[in-house]
């Protein structure tokens, strides 16, 4: 069981970027789901969040620029991220609250993605 992230890179402040994290393997249901981010120094926090019935929570810092988003079919959460600003660059990592079998197993563990970067210069 696995969380792979794709989007990302490199944008221009005002510019947008769209995230997008699939989960894989013998996954039995998925509860909440989330971005977190990791500015250099500074602690992982959280960005965004949304559970399996689709509540969202978001960060007062980017409230109204960011969107979260899931397609629980696929397995999928997406970040869409308008009017990004340089103080938006950071290592951005999704999460999610997994059941899945393992080992013949039932196994609920919080999972994290491997991380992707964001820059965005001024």
């Amino acid at each position: 069981v696995q969380l792979v992230e794709s989007g990302g890179g490199l944008v221009q402040a005002g510019g947008s970027l769209s995230l997008s994290c699939a989960a894989s393997g013998s996954i039995l249901r998925i509860d909440d789901m989330g971005w977190y981010r990791q500015a250099p120094g500074k602690e992982r926090e959280l960005v965004a969040a949304i559970t399996s019935g689709g509540s969202t929570n978001y960060a007062d810092a980017v409230k109204d620029r960011f969107t979260v988003s899931r397609d629980n079919a696929k397995h999928t959460v997406y970040l869409q991220m308008n009017s990004l600003k340089p103080e938006d660059t950071a290592v951005y990592s999704c999460n999610a609250d997994l059941l899945y079998l393992e080992y013949g197993l039932y196994v609920a563990h919080k999972t994290w993605g491997q991380g992707t970067q964001v820059t965005v210069s001024s």
